[in-house]
């Protein structure tokens, strides 16, 4: 007959820890009930009988390639705290949400937690050994939970978490769906006007022997280069991302790009208040379960994504360390500060623009020039962005009052509610200002293109009508 460890309240809210022998797992839960006894946790003892019989009886594995994304672990994370809430033991609510989850890789890492629980682990412990579904933020709350025995209030306020910050990505990402189908589209019926029907048009022009005006001369040097080069159009891209890619494998390239990207027109602005709203809700969530300070911002640090957040919090650790409070050196490390990879990348960046005209007949030295002084802008453009900082003072004052009151929890929360609505007006407007934009630039292009092709037969109209 197993032996089964358990925790449990009494009547005047005492914490019980004992083992009792049953046959199964709901006869231990009656058995502690008739003692007066409110179950909080029950396992298999830890022991060579439950351990070996828990690796013998270990469920077979399906192969699984997708069911483990952030959706499929949020709503986990609220049926989970839904069904805290109603008093269900652990391991139970487990494995009724392992027998609900599609196959995938969540439903592996459940079969592996319900599995090391049986074998006496705590629900943290078994869920840090699965730290591609399970990562420390998570693994974190949940131990801080068991550790207070409020685990049903931080699976909820996890879930919360979870499913703000989805609300958010997905908010973004819809809104970077619209222009990029646009411009696809847009470079698509372009690069076959240029390969299929200028050139028709040239051949026609040829024949007649006709005096062709310079933008027209311009469009068939555009048309033969693509038609030459076409190659180049999706290979530029993929060139561009692969070197984003490898940059950000390095230390200093990752720090360079990550500079550059929150320093970008319009979309710096948003990218950082996307980051700085997501980083103060996940210290403010750890705060609030009970998380001790230090870990709670090496946790942060870890999810910000961005190197130059990384950085700043890196140095809050350790001024915490040394007894100051948070709000004094976030304000003093915050700056952006210069760094020469982020110059290169800037001048990367601003030079790109006149790789076009490269390509053009006798343009070389011009392409060249041209390029030089729009490296030269955005190298100018960064260096007088070294003093900025990414923190603004609304956000240090809360953290400060927060420290000051013992309510850092709550002001870290408002901070996010604040640049969660900030990031959502910036959204919006971003889509407002992409739609003319995109209209305007389709419009010259085809404009372009019908000016030079029609003035030529205008032209020629005019000689056979003599």
């Amino acid at each position: 007959m197993p032996t089964y460890q358990f925790e449990a309240m009494d009547a005047t809210g005492e914490e019980i820890k004992d083992v009792i022998d049953a046959a199964t797992e709901e006869e231990a839960q009656t058995t502690i009930r008739q003692m007066g006894y409110f179950v909080t946790k029950i396992a298999v003892k830890k022991g060579a009988g439950s351990t070996a019989s828990a690796v013998s009886g270990k469920r077979k594995r399906p192969f699984a390639i997708g069911g483990g994304g952030s959706k499929a672990l949020t709503t986990f994370t609220r049926q989970l705290s839904i069904l805290q809430d109603a008093g269900l033991p652990i391991l139970r609510s487990l494995k009724i949400l392992e027998e609900q989850s599609k196959p995938g890789k969540l439903k592996n890492s459940l079969m592996d937690v319900c599995d090391e629980i049986e074998a006496g682990s705590t629900l943290s412990e078994a869920m840090s050994k699965s730290p591609k579904m399970f990562n420390r933020l998570y693994v974190n709350m949940i131990k801080a939970g068991e550790a207070g025995g409020a685990l049903e209030l931080i699976l909820q306020r996890l879930a919360d978490f979870m499913e703000r910050s989805q609300s958010i990505k997905r908010k973004v990402k819809g809104a970077m769906i619209y222009p990029c189908v646009i411009i696809c589209v847009a470079v698509s019926i372009l690069t076959f006007i240029m390969i299929s029907i200028v050139p028709v048009f040239r051949e026609m022009f040829t024949e007649f022997e006709l005096v062709l005006p310079a933008v027209t001369e311009l469009l068939i040097a555009i048309s033969d280069n693509v038609v030459q080069y076409w190659y180049l159009i999706p290979a530029f891209p993929l060139a561009i991302l692969l070197g984003v890619k490898l940059l950000r494998k390095f230390r200093h390239g990752r720090m360079g790009w990550d500079m550059f990207i929150i320093r970008i027109p319009v979309v710096g602005p948003l990218v950082e208040k996307n980051i700085m709203a997501r980083t103060t809700r996940t210290l403010g969530t750890l705060v609030a379960s009970g998380v001790p300070i230090l870990e709670g911002l090496n946790i942060t640090k870890e999810t910000a994504g961005n190197g130059v957040f990384e950085r700043m919090y890196g140095k809050v650790t350790e001024s915490i360390r040394e007894g100051e409070t948070i709000a004094k050196p976030m304000k003093e490390n915050s700056r952006l500060g210069f760094h020469p990879m982020a110059i290169v990348v800037w001048a990367a960046a601003g030079a790109s623009p006149a790789l076009p005209i490269l390509f053009l007949p006798g343009m070389l030295q011009m392409g060249g020039m041209i390029g030089g002084v729009l490296a030269l802008i955005a190298v100018m453009w960064s260096l007088m962005k070294i003093q900025t900082r990414v923190v603004d003072d609304l956000v240090v004052n809360m953290v400060d009052v927060g420290e000051e009151t013992g309510e850092l929890d709550t002001m870290l929360y408002k901070v996010a509610d604040n640049y969660d609505e900030e990031v959502r007006v910036m959204t919006d407007g971003l889509m407002a200002l992409l739609e003319p934009i995109m209209i305007v630039f389709l419009g010259g292009a085809v404009g372009f293109i019908v000016v030079s092709l029609f003035m030529p037969l205008v032209d020629m109209i005019t000689q056979l009508s003599g």
